[in-house]
């Protein structure tokens, strides 16, 4: 991503599927990842993602913690404000991802961290104009303050994200079973090259 800078849609929309799906699954597990972010995800050597570093991750049941962590730019506002979060910090971070995906860079950034938590507790961004309708909308639902609007967050879970028209199209079954096709598939020189 760093070298690509920003991807086409049907590229970040391939990712984010996969992303979906690992999200769903640890959520069911009761595991909030709360570290989402381009340096924590791989390609694998059959094209397909792979999310790494789960020192952040926790097991929350239906309570919250107050823990502080993360990457300044993906934190969730309830995270800044320490009242509390759960696996709505999962969906937070998506939003963010898919953001900086489609822009190249993320909806609240600034050399300041201080001023980045300012930035997302106010909830102000810009969409630039290559991201699509249905792209503007999703993030808008992912990045929602208040986590009983906020896509992944509601009574529907992850099924309230699957079923977001960014999404229309996808076969989830066949993006669980890794049927489609990766936009790239890395070159690799042996079985241990990383």
């Amino acid at each position: 991503m760093r070298r690509e800078n920003l991807f086409p849609n049907d590229v970040a929309l391939f990712y984010i599927t996969e992303i979906v799906l690992a999200l769903e699954y640890l959520h069911k597990q009761k595991i909030a990842y709360r570290d989402l972010k381009p340096e924590n995800l791989l390609v694998a050597a059959d094209g397909h993602m792979k999310i790494t570093d789960f020192g952040f991750a926790k097991q929350i049941n239906d309570d919250r913690t107050f823990t502080l962590c993360g990457t300044p730019e993906y934190l969730a506002p309830e995270i800044i404000m320490s009242i509390g979060h759960n696996h709505g910090v999962d969906w937070w971070a998506l939003g963010i991802l898919i953001f900086e995906m489609l822009a190249g860079y993320p909806p609240f950034y600034d050399q300041n961290p201080y001023e980045v938590y300012r930035r997302i507790t106010v909830g102000y961004f810009d969409f630039p104009a290559q991201i699509s309708i249905n792209g503007r909308k999703l993030i808008t639902g992912l990045l929602e303050s208040d986590l009983s609007k906020r896509l992944g967050c509601m009574v529907n879970t992850a099924e309230d994200v699957k079923n977001h028209p960014w999404f229309r199209g996808v076969d989830w079954v066949m993006v669980s079973a890794k049927k489609i096709q990766p936009p790239w598939v890395p070159e690799l020189t042996s079985n241990t090259d990383f």
